[in-house]
C-alpha cells in the first residue's frame, strides 16, 4: 500500500505506507547549514521518525522557525535529563521557569550545586552531542510506563499518567534513557551543539541560543524581577502543597480543590495588600501608580483589586484609561506589514496625557479625552476631572514602565508595578508549564467570551502580540518597584473547560492547527475544575466572565 505525499515545492511523491518522514525529506536541501528538527504533516508538528500512514502535505521544520526553536529547547531539556540521570542517579533534577534565554534547574533538597558537578554535567552532554545518538519515539504499555517512572524516582510523571487512560504511552528514548513525550524532539543529539550550563544558586541555568541567532549563544541578561517572582511563588507552592499538574489532579480527585482555591486566592489578596502598603508608605511623594504587563497577564483586574486595597488604607484611587489617549486612526503609526500598530507608544497622545496628569497633580480641572473605538476617533467633548483629597492616579497599560510615557512626571512621584503570570507548576520534573502558553489560553478564552473571536483568530494574531511584548514591555520589566504574579495554580484546570471546545474548531487544513493541536495535548494533562468554584473577585474572572468588577 502506498500514500501520496505533497512536498513544499508542490510536487507529489508516492511512498510505501509506514515510511518515516525523515527518509522522505532526506533528499530535500534546506537553506545553508540550518538543521531540520521535525516534520510538519498536515499542519501538525511530528517527530522525524514518525511514519506516513495517510495522504499528506509534508515539509521540514527548520531550527530557525518558531516551532523549531521550541523543539530545540525541549530537546536540550531531554539531553540534560539523560546526563543528570547517568551522573547523579540519586538526585532529583527539577526544571523551573525560563530565565535569560535559559531554563532554571535545581536538584531537590540542595541549596547550591558544586561547580565540578556542573562541569561534569556539561561535559557529559557534549559527549552525547559528539556521539550523535538517535532520539526516537517508542511505546510502552500504561503499566510499564507507570512502573518505569516510579522506579526512576519520577513520582510526578507517574501521577501525571494517572489522569490519562490510553493503553499505550508515547516515550522519547535515547542512550537507554526514556522519558514521557510531550511533543517531538530533534532526530539526534548531534543537532544540540549550542548550549551552556551556568551556575545560578540555588541551582543552575541550562542556556539556549536566542531565536534570532539559533547557532550562536547570546549574552546572559540578568532578570532579577522574574527570579524574585519565581522564588516567591515557589514558596507559595510549598504553602499550597502543589508543585506539579499530577499533584493538582490528585488534590482534585481527593475533593480538596475548593480549599486549595481559597488559599490560592487569599495569597493573591495578601500580596496585593502588601503592595498597597508599600505605596502608602510613600504617600508624601507617590501620586501616580503605573501598571504594566504582557497580554492576558491580568493587569486590568489587578488594577481594580489594588484600588480596593488602597481604599482600605485611606487612599482614593482614580483610574485613568490609557485607551482614551489613542490618537485618531489616521494618525496611528503602522508596523512593518503596513497594519496599524496600536501597541506602539507613538499610537498614544503622550503630550496630552502628561499635560492632563500635571494639571491634575497641581489641583486643577482637566478634560480627559474619550476615545470612540467604533469610529477610530476621539469624541469632541472630553470628561471633566478634578482630584478629590487623598487621591492617587492609577494608570494601567502596556507602556506603564516606560519613562517615555510619563516624561514630565518626576520619578519620585511614580510607583511602577509589573504584572506577570509565571506559574510555578510543572507538568512533571523535566517539563515546565509555559507561561506564554498559559497566557495564550487565557486570551483564547477571553477573546471568545467578550470579543466574539474564534480561536483561529487569536492564534493567528499571537505572534504579532508577542513581538509587541518583546519590543514594548519586557525591556522595561526590571525597572518596576514591585512585581505581582497573577498566575493561579488551579486556573488551567478551569480554563480547560472553555478552551478545549474552542481549540477543537481549528482544523488541520489551516496553519494555526499546529498551535491548536499542541495546546489541546497540553490541556489534556489537567483534570477539569468547575467554574462555579472561582470567586467573583478572582483575576481568572477577567477571562471567563461573571466578575464582580466592571470592565
Amino acid at each position: 500500500m502506498t500514500v501520496r505525499v505533497r512536498l513544499p515545492d508542490g510536487s507529489q511523491r508516492e511512498v510505501p505506507s509506514g515510511t518515516p518522514f525523515g527518509r522522505i525529506l532526506s533528499g530535500i536541501h534546506g537553506d545553508g547549514d540550518e538543521p531540520w528538527v521535525a516534520a510538519r504533516v498536515n499542519n501538525e508538528i511530528l517527530g522525524w521518525d514518525r511514519h506516513a500512514l495517510v495522504n499528506c502535505s509534508l515539509e521540514p521544520v527548520g531550527l530557525s522557525s518558531r516551532a523549531g526553536m521550541t523543539i530545540y529547547r525541549k530537546s536540550l531539556c531531554f539531553l540534560v535529563s539523560i546526563a543528570s540521570r547517568e551522573l547523579f542517579p540519586d538526585r532529583r533534577l527539577v526544571i523551573g521557569h525560563a530565565l535569560g534565554q535559559g531554563y532554571f534547574y535545581r536538584f531537590e533538597g540542595t541549596e547550591q550545586v558544586a561547580q565540578e558537578d556542573l562541569s561534569a554535567l556539561e561535559s557529559r552532554m557534549r559527549a552525547l552531542v559528539a556521539a550523535d545518538e538517535p532520539i526516537v519515539n517508542d511505546l510502552l504499555s500504561y503499566e510499564e510506563a507507570v512502573e518505569l517512572f516510579r522506579g526512576q524516582g519520577q513520582a510526578d510523571t507517574a501521577l501525571l499518567l494517572s489522569n490519562q487512560s490510553q493503553p499505550q504511552v508515547l516515550m522519547n528514548r535515547c542512550d537507554g534513557f526514556r522519558d514521557l513525550s510531550h511533543g517531538p524532539l530533534v532526530p539526534s543529539t548531534g543537532v544540540l551543539s549550542v548550549f551552556s550550563i551556568m551556575a545560578y544558586p540555588p541551582g543552575f541555568l541550562l542556556r539556549y541560543p536566542p531565536s534570532e541567532t539559533p547557532r550562536t549563544m547570546g549574552p546572559f541578561v540578568e532578570n532579577p524581577i522574574l527570579f524574585s517572582i519565581y522564588k516567591e511563588y515557589k514558596n507559595w507552592g510549598k504553602i499550597l502543597g502543589v508543585h506539579s499538574v499530577g499533584t493538582l489532579n490528585e488534590l482534585n480527585l481527593a475533593g480538596r480543590s475548593q480549599e486549595f482555591i481559597h488559599v490560592a486566592e487569599a495569597l493573591h489578596d495578601k500580596k496585593i495588600a502588601e503592595i498597597a502598603d508599600r505605596i502608602v508608605a510613600q504617600r508624601d511623594s507617590v501620586h501616580v501608580v503605573l501598571i504594566a504587563g504582557p497580554s492576558s497577564s491580568g493587569k486590568t483586574t489587578f488594577a481594580k483589586k489594588l484600588s480596593v486595597q488602597l481604599r482600605v488604607v485611606g487612599r482614593n484611587p482614580i483610574p485613568i484609561s490609557l485607551d482614551d489617549y489613542y490618537k485618531n486612526r489616521e494618525d496611528t503609526p503602522r508596523d512593518e506589514d503596513g497594519n496599524y500598530d496600536f501597541e506602539a507608544l507613538e499610537a498614544l497622545d503622550v503630550e496630552l496625557l502628561n499635560e492632563n496628569l500635571l494639571g491634575l497633580l497641581r489641583g486643577g480641572e482637566v478634560r480627559i479625552p474619550v476615545f470612540d473605538f467604533a469610529s477610530g476617533a476621539r469624541k469632541p467633548e472630553g470628561r471633566p476631572l478634578t482630584l478629590p483629597e487623598r487621591s492617587i492616579l492609577i494608570l494601567e497599560g502596556i507602556h506603564g514602565l516606560n519613562d517615555l510615557l510619563t516624561p514630565l512626571i518626576p520619578r519620585r512621584a511614580k510607583y511602577r508595578i509589573y504584572v506577570s503570570a509565571l506559574t510555578q507548576l510543572n507538568l512533571d520534573d523535566h517539563t515546565r508549564v509555559s507561561t506564554t502558553d498559559n497566557r495564550l489560553i487565557r486570551r483564547i478564552v477571553r477573546d471568545s467570551q467578550f470579543r466574539g473571536h474564534q480561536a483561529i483568530r487569536t492564534l493567528s494574531m499571537w505572534p504579532s502580540v508577542r513581538r509587541g511584548e518583546d519590543r514594548n514591555i519586557f525591556p522595561f520589566q526590571n525597572s518596576a518597584d514591585s512585581a505581582f504574579n497573577s498566575a493561579l495554580d488551579y486556573e488551567l484546570a478551569v480554563l480547560k473547560v472553555y478552551a478545549e471546545p474552542l481549540l477543537a474548531t481549528v482544523k488541520p487544513d489551516v496553519p494555526e492547527y499546529e498551535d491548536a493541536r499542541a495546546l489541546l495535548a497540553f490541556l489534556g494533562n489537567f483534570a477539569p475544575l468547575p467554574t462555579r468554584w472561582v470567586p467573583p473577585t478572582s483575576i481568572l474572572r477577567e477571562f471567563i466572565g461573571e466578575s464582580a468588577f466592571k470592565y
